[in-house]
Order: C-alpha cells, then sequence, then structure tokens
C-alpha cells in the first residue's frame, strides 16, 4: 500500500528523497513542476505539483529508481491562441519567433511592440512586413495607457514577453536601466493582464542566468525547480521579473508559463554578442577578444532551434509551469574562438586575445532540458551547421547593423548612454508608431507614448564618428579616451584651425557627425604667455575657431566648442558670495588678460553661428591629481594662493555630458560649470582631508597675487540653471569633487 502525503493547498511543493525510508520536503523554489520518486515493489512512483494544478501521479514498472530518467507527465493539451502581442520582436530572437508564426499560422494575428533600442533592427521583421495578419507597433512595454490600449483594441489573448535588457557587460554599467526595462516593463504587462481580464496565455520569457552558477563537476542540468541564484545585475531583474510573473499566476490566476533558455546564436543577432561580435572581428582580420582564461563553459542553440521551442510551449505549454530550452551540448569560449578561427582560417594563437574578465562571470550554466523534449521539442541544428549558416549570413549582410563598432569592444557599456539623434525610419502601411508619421492611430498612440528628448528609439543604433581638436590637449585627449570607453568612432583632425583648405580635407575625409574644438592657446605654462604672443593668440582663438566653425557650417555639421568662462568677474550685480551668477545671455566684463579678451570675442561672434554648442568651462579639475593643468594640482604646488570663491568644472563629470549634449544636437552657449562656487581654501582643505594631512598653505591677497602674475585674473560664479535643467543629476561642485576627485585619490 502506497502512503502519499494528504496536501490541502494545490501549491505545495514536495518531494521524496531518501529511498524507502526518505521523507518529505519543500522544494526551494516554488511555482515550478516538482518530482518525486521512491521505488516500491518494482514500482517507480512519480509525482508531480505544480502550484496551478493539482499532483499528478505516474506509476511505471521495472525502472531503475536510482536512475536520472525524469518521465514528465502533462496533459498534453493544446491551445490555439487567435491575437499575439509580441513584445520586443524587432529583435534577435523574438523576431525568429514572429517569422516563424505568422509565416505558419496566417490565422493567427501577430501585433509586435518594440521601442527600436539600439540592438533592435525592423529589418529583423522583412520576411513578415507584407503579411496581412502582421502589425507593428512602435512604443515602451513601460508605458500602462499604451499596453492598456493595444490589448483592448487588438483583442490580444496571447503574450509572448521578449522585451528586455539582456546584456551583461550593460548591466554593469547602467543597472538602473535594467530594473526599469526589465522588471517595471514585465510589471507593466501583468498588470495591464490583470486589468483587461481577457488573456488566456503569458509566455514569459527568462534566462538560464537566474540559476546562477552550476557546478563544474555536475552531471545533472538545472530543472525547472532548482533555487535561482542570480550573480548580475542583469540576472538579477531576470529572477525579479519572474517572482512577479508567478504572483500574478498565484493571486490573479494569470495563466503564466515562464521559459528559461541556453545561448542563442543566428542571424540577425547584434554584434555585442558573443558569435556574431567573432564573426564580424574575423571579417575584419581583427583580434577575438575573450573574458578571463576563456574557461567558462556554455551551452549555445541555433536560433531556429528556439523558434520552434517557443513554437511548441505556446501550443503545448502548462499553464503555471517552467520549460528550460537547452542543450547538454557544452563549449568553452577558448573553443567557441577557436572554432571561428577555423571556419575563417585564422592562426588561433595569433588571432585570440585575452582581456580584463567581468566583474562576475558565472563559470557555467547547464540545463535540464528534459521536461521540454516531452512536449515533443527537440534540438535539430548541429553546432558545425549552425556556425556555419551564421558566418554564412553575416558575411553576406556586413551592414545591417550599420556602424557597430563600439559593439566590437571587448566590453561594450556605451550603448546604455541615454540620448541619441532623430532618425527616418522606413515605416509600412501596417505599422503604428508613437512618430507623427504613423499610419494607423497615430494621434492617439503618440499622445500615451509622448517621445523622450532622451529617447533612442531608433531602428538601428545611432551612428556617431567625431573629429575632434586638440589631440596634444588635457580636454581633447580625455575626449578621445572617453570615446574609446563608449565605442565612439572618432579620430583627430589633422590640419590647422586657420587654415580652411585642411579642416576641408578632415571632413572630407573623416566625414564626421560632429566636430569637437578642444584646441585653443591658454598660455605656456599659464595665460600670461598669451601678454607677449597675442598674435598667436588670436590666429588659433580668433581665427582658427571661427574658421572651424565656418567650414561646419557649410557641411551642416554641429561643433561643440569648448570656451571659458573666464570672461566675467564679480561686479555690483554679481557680487562675491551672493549666489548670483552670470547667465548665459550676460554680456562679458573682464578684460583684464588678453587670453580673456579673445575668447570673449570669439564667443561673440560665435552667436551669429547656428551650427555651434559653446561650453564655459572654467577652473578644470579632473581626478588625475598628477596633470600639471588641474587646477588641484596646480594650486597644492604654490606657496600662497588667494581664497575666493569660484565656478569650476569638474572633468570627469562634465566631458561625458558635452558627449551626451552632442548626441542631443544641443545648441547655444551654456555655462559649463558644476553649480555653486568652491574657495581655494575649500578645495585644498579637502586636499588635507583626503590626500596629505600634513600639507599647509597660506593666503594672500589680490593686490600681493598681482605683483607675481602679468595679467589679472577672473574671478566669478556662473548661473548654471539651464544645465542643470538639462542634466538634472548633475552634482554640486563640492559634491563632485568629492565624488571624482577626493575620494578616488584618497589615501589610506
Amino acid at each position: 500500500m502506497l502512503l502519499l502525503p494528504k496536501t490541502t493547498k494545490s501549491r505545495n511543493l514536495l518531494s521524496w528523497s531518501g529511498g524507502l525510508g526518505g521523507s518529505w520536503r519543500d522544494l526551494s523554489h516554488p511555482g515550478n513542476v516538482a518530482r518525486a520518486n521512491f521505488q516500491h515493489h518494482n514500482l517507480c512512483v512519480e509525482i508531480y505539483f505544480s502550484f496551478l494544478s493539482r499532483p499528478k501521479i505516474h506509476i511505471h514498472p521495472d525502472t531503475d529508481p536510482n536512475s536520472n530518467q525524469i518521465l514528465y507527465c502533462c496533459n498534453m493539451t493544446t491551445y490555439t491562441p487567435k491575437n499575439i502581442l509580441i513584445t520586443g520582436a524587432a529583435g534577435f530572437i523574438a523576431s525568429h519567433v514572429a517569422n516563424r508564426l505568422i509565416r505558419s499560422y496566417p490565422d493567427y494575428k501577430i501585433v509586435v511592440l518594440d521601442k527600436l533600442d539600439y540592438c533592435s533592427n525592423l529589418k529583423n521583421l522583412n520576411p513578415s512586413r507584407s503579411s496581412p495578419n502582421f502589425k507593428f507597433v512602435k512604443g515602451d512595454i513601460g508605458s500602462a495607457d499604451l499596453v492598456n490600449y493595444l490589448l483592448i483594441t487588438e483583442s490580444i489573448d496571447t503574450i509572448m514577453h521578449f522585451a528586455a535588457q539582456t546584456h551583461v557587460d550593460n548591466s554593469f554599467g547602467n543597472s538602473f536601466e535594467f530594473t526599469k526595462n526589465n522588471i517595471y516593463g514585465t510589471h507593466v504587462l501583468l498588470e495591464a493582464c490583470k486589468v483587461t481580464r481577457q488573456i488566456r496565455r503569458f509566455i514569459h520569457v527568462s534566462t538560464d542566468e537566474v540559476y546562477g552558477e552550476t557546478e563544474e563537476d555536475a552531471v545533472v542540468g538545472n530543472h525547472e525547480a532548482s533555487q535561482l541564484l542570480p550573480t548580475n545585475p542583469y540576472s538579477a531583474t531576470k529572477a525579479g521579473a519572474e517572482m512577479l510573473v508567478m504572483a500574478y499566476g498565484r493571486s490573479y490566476g494569470l495563466p503564466v508559463i515562464t521559459t528559461r533558455g541556453n545561448n542563442v546564436y543566428g542571424p540577425n543577432q547584434f554584434p555585442e554578442k558573443l558569435i556574431p561580435k567573432f564573426i564580424l572581428l574575423a571579417m575584419r582580420g581583427k583580434p577575438l577578444p575573450i573574458h578571463g582564461d576563456g574557461s567558462n563553459v556554455r551551452s549555445y542553440l541555433y536560433c531556429e532551434d528556439v523558434a520552434e521551442a517557443f513554437e511548441v510551449i505556446l501550443h503545448k505549454g502548462e499553464v503555471g509551469h517552467v520549460y528550460n530550452i537547452g542543450t547538454k551540448k557544452e563549449r568553452r569560449v577558448i573553443d567557441v574562438a577557436k572554432d571561428m578561427c577555423n571556419l575563417f582560417n585564422m592562426d588561433p594563437e595569433a588571432s585570440i586575445k585575452f582581456v580584463e574578465n567581468r566583474p562576475f562571470n558565472d563559470q557555467r550554466y547547464f540545463l535540464d532540458d528534459e521536461k521540454l523534449k516531452s512536449l515533443g521539442w527537440s534540438e535539430r541544428t548541429t553546432w558545425q551547421e549552425g556556425l556555419r549558416k551564421t558566418m554564412e549570413w553575416y558575411t553576406s549582410n556586413p551592414d545591417w547593423w550599420g556602424d557597430v563598432s563600439g559593439a566590437l569592444l571587448p566590453h561594450p557599456r556605451m550603448l546604455m548612454m541615454p540620448g541619441g539623434v532623430e532618425r527616418v525610419i522606413d515605416v509600412p502601411e501596417n505599422v503604428q508608431s508613437d512618430s507623427p508619421h504613423a499610419a494607423v492611430n497615430s494621434s492617439q498612440i503618440r499622445k500615451m507614448v509622448p517621445a523622450s528628448k532622451t529617447s533612442t528609439n531608433s531602428p538601428n543604433k545611432p551612428s556617431f564618428k567625431f573629429l575632434i581638436y586638440g589631440r596634444t590637449g588635457w580636454i581633447g585627449g580625455l575626449l578621445g579616451k572617453l570615446c574609446e570607453k563608449q565605442g565612439i568612432q572618432y579620430e583627430y583632425g589633422k590640419g590647422r584651425l586657420e587654415d580652411r583648405s585642411q579642416i576641408m580635407a578632415d571632413i572630407k575625409n573623416v566625414k564626421p557627425t560632429h566636430v569637437f574644438n578642444a584646441a585653443g592657446v591658454t598660455g605656456r605654462p599659464n595665460v600670461d604667455w598669451c601678454e607677449s604672443h597675442k598674435t598667436e593668440t588670436i590666429r588659433t582663438n580668433v581665427s582658427g575657431t571661427l574658421t572651424l566653425a565656418d567650414v561646419c557650417r557649410e557641411y551642416g555639421i554641429l561643433m561643440i566648442n569648448f570656451a571659458t568662462g573666464c570672461i566675467f568677474e564679480y561686479d555690483a550685480a554679481h557680487p562675491e558670495g551672493s549666489g548670483i551668477g552670470f547667465k548665459e545671455e550676460d554680456t562679458p566684463n573682464f578684460t583684464g588678460s588678453f587670453y580673456s579678451k579673445t575668447k570673449a570675442m570669439v564667443e561673440g561672434l560665435l552667436k551669429e553661428y547656428d551650427n555651434v554648442c559653446t561650453l564655459r568651462v572654467r577652473m578644470p579639475i579632473s581626478s588625475d591629481l598628477n596633470n600639471p593643468r588641474n587646477f588641484v594640482t596646480k594650486i597644492a604646488r604654490y606657496d600662497k594662493v588667494v581664497n575666493i570663491p569660484n565656478s569650476m568644472t569638474i572633468l570627469d563629470e562634465l566631458l561625458p555630458i558635452s558627449i551626451e549634449m552632442a548626441k542631443r544636437n544641443l545648441k547655444g552657449i551654456w555655462n559649463f560649470t558644476n553649480p555653486g562656487v568652491v574657495s581655494h581654501n575649500e578645495v585644498l582643505e579637502m586636499y588635507k582631508q583626503y590626500i596629505n594631512p600634513e600639507f599647509k598653505w597660506a593666503n594672500f591677497t589680490l593686490e600681493e597675487q598681482a605683483r607675481v602674475i602679468v595679467a589679472p585674473r577672473s574671478n566669478n560664479e556662473l548661473d548654471t540653471s539651464k544645465l542643470k535643467k538639462e542634466f538634472p543629476e548633475l552634482l554640486s561642485i563640492k559634491e563632485s569633487l568629492i565624488k571624482y576627485v577626493f575620494e578616488p585619490n584618497k589615501k589610506a
């Protein structure tokens, strides 16, 4: 006689362990199908529990209870949807799923919702765009109004939720964006389903990474009831989204199904991922970067096999269940690189480059895929065949994604930067959009999803290329390093600013989207030099800058011009300590130095150019305290300093903002300093507190200072309310000094 435990709640998840003398225990992760088995008189008994269904018992004779075989027992009822909403279907995996369903099921209406982020591309849906059962809507799943509107007006009964931020490297650089998209976006969808009460299936697409690392010696993969132990911000947000999905299934009876998949590869994938990145780098004859030592193990499935898995789960998946989509065929990353080298006839020793590892890089993900196989799915494409198909597609479509040089970096985090440029996109007749050019119901959709000036919703990643003047200068050098970190193409100008023909040659050769002018004469070692070299100062600061602006205007290019705020001095209307700063529209009132005269002159003339963004920098400071141009470094080396509050520019915070201003195509004059003022003594007090407790200094008056300098110095406060309104996250000068300069350099 078999005695089974009596369960009063269908959500109980129990398993049996310890053979005949074993005991029942709760499984660590509820909400999945669990299995318990034991042997009694040559019978193997397996009991399945799910939080939305009654336990199922399957008894089969002559089965070895010690084997790893699992017999999955399913109702195998077939579900037939009518109107499916697929989120994120201009992306990689979802586009293959959408194209497959549209092609195979002409009676299903497929509505695609995608905000067209950097890794989405309308061309991925080209096979479906002429189909009568296809409709595209450009919009964000985070818009509750839009989601509710679509569910009701399109009579949606099924949601396949793919939309997510998925690149792990990006999650280390901007984890909040992952929380916003992956958790909040999922929550909006779930709430809309609860409100409309018409959804018959909600398929939530998750990842194998929610399980965390699999032990290296494990022979059985993570099954659907395994504990979730995410190890990076990306997988943590996906696990959090899963908890919401499970909660809505339990609390509101929402018919949810969750999938957790291995790595996927194939045509159309944005090349921030390993395999397309390797292919494009190999096509360009460049080395293949490997994080760490390349020993990390991953499993890879070809995209069409994965699309078929979702087709099976859509029709045969059981509500309340989780399904792993995986393969038991594993490969080390180093072996993937070697296979790629073989495909391209490259020498692995010369072509593989080991780079710095991620902050945490899971060693292995390994899934138990038996449950999905019980529905009738199986992997069809071999590794060799899939890799060959993928390589052939990328070699035939090298420009599919446009400029992807930034994505090909070893750690491409720049893609999560806010901002972007407006682009004209090809919108077919059956496409809705939040654009005023939308063909159907555009005004209603547009009102629900107001366009943001920081939106990056474009069919392709915005393609930028910067031409920078001032290579040997401090700011120009830092701009180049920032472009490298953000994956932005850039080149330094070779021509002299005052030579128009050389500037035109630079622009014709580089074909930039923006020009940055960080060149100029400030003096060697300071502005006193300009007093005795006035023609040289005019040639660069006035003639050169105006020539560059004029050529840029001729070519329709925005010029970001690094100017100075040292064209003002405290006066009766802006007294020292009053907090009343000079605004962008104020007329310069400081003429004490020839350097400041030239800068004020050229700023006034540049107002006539509508293609110039002028940034007034003051007393620049960076975290590099060894740089002699750094204001902190300068005054720390002086025996005596004046003590006057001034506006100052923290380059570590503001230079990235200058790049963002270029992306937003901002123009006009901007006071480019941190809000507020800080005095020399306050700066040196911080230096003493964080860097050198033994540091001492003395003050002297402006009159005493005048005896040791040639030209007077500008002292003022600039009003930064315009910049702060555009970038509300901008820190005050004292906060920024601590965060970007002194904390990173703090001595133990």
